[in-house]
């Protein structure tokens, strides 16, 4: 087992209704690293992740987590999904939701104790939300919706973690609370996998990055495989238009 891979995909192809999705995928990706998924929308990001873990089933390929296949290591990964995919109006509190993250960790029959509720307490404390913690969940911003996915997934205390878009509809200050946390997770050695869209601050909240556009374009560290010639391969055209607005508005931003 090489656990020096926090991931490893050979010949991994997804479709649906005939139609691909993800082909013929393969890399590896050694542990300790925050690792952007980047590419445009429908490249496949968050049908990877969903294969990743079995809840989209491939139509081919190898899969392995830490050397092993998911479903022996199903405990040390966490997975946190779009916020599109919950239930808001689900009659249930901030508390709850974060605490569901032990149960990942110890299982469904076992009962939670002291210690568990005290860790979620503490967990919630570190994304900002102790004082929402007896709140029902709609309540909560966009924003604070992520930071409470974040807090669910810190207490399943798990070595590989797959974050779909955490920072989608979020504001400036809930993500360098978020980039703070996967920051410290990176450091204990843990290993994120990030699908992310904003390509201006790729560079700085990432040390690897998978391009991805059904096909994988190119997967290795930031300062080899992130420059124009491979976002040119993985948006096609449409980078040229990105870059064009990112530098109007760097423009815009100086006062020119």
């Amino acid at each position: 087992m090489d656990k020096k891979q926090a991931l490893t995909v050979e010949q991994l192809s997804v479709n649906y209704d005939k139609v691909p999705v993800l082909w013929d995928l393969n890399f590896s990706v050694p542990t300790g690293k925050l690792v952007g998924i980047i590419g445009p929308n429908g490249a496949g990001k968050s049908t990877l992740l969903k294969a990743l873990l079995g809840i989209v089933k491939p139509l081919s390929g190898r899969i392995e987590f830490l050397g092993e296949p998911y479903k022996k290591v199903r405990k040390s990964v966490a997975y946190v999904p779009q916020r599109s995919a919950v239930d808001w109006d689900f009659p249930v509190t901030v508390f709850d939701v974060a605490l569901m993250g032990r149960y990942s960790k110890s299982g469904l029959f076992k009962r939670l104790n002291r210690a568990d509720k005290e860790a979620t307490l503490r967990a919630l404390e570190s994304v900002g939300l102790e004082a929402f913690a007896h709140r029902q969940i709609g309540e909560l911003s966009g924003g604070q919706q992520q930071r409470l996915f974040v807090a669910r997934a810190l207490l399943q205390e798990a070595d590989v973690y797959l974050m779909d878009e955490p920072f989608a509809g979020v504001d400036i200050a809930t993500e360098k609370v978020i980039v703070s946390i996967f920051d410290d997770l990176r450091a204990k050695g843990k290993t994120l996998f990030v699908v992310h869209h904003d390509l201006n601050s790729v560079d700085q909240y990432f040390d690897w990055v998978i391009l991805l556009n059904t096909s994988l374009i190119a997967c290795g560290p930031v300062e080899e495989v992130f420059h124009k010639e491979m976002l040119l391969k993985t948006y096609g055209g449409y980078f040229s238009f990105l870059d064009e607005a990112a530098k109007m508005a760097q423009k815009k931003n100086m006062g020119l």
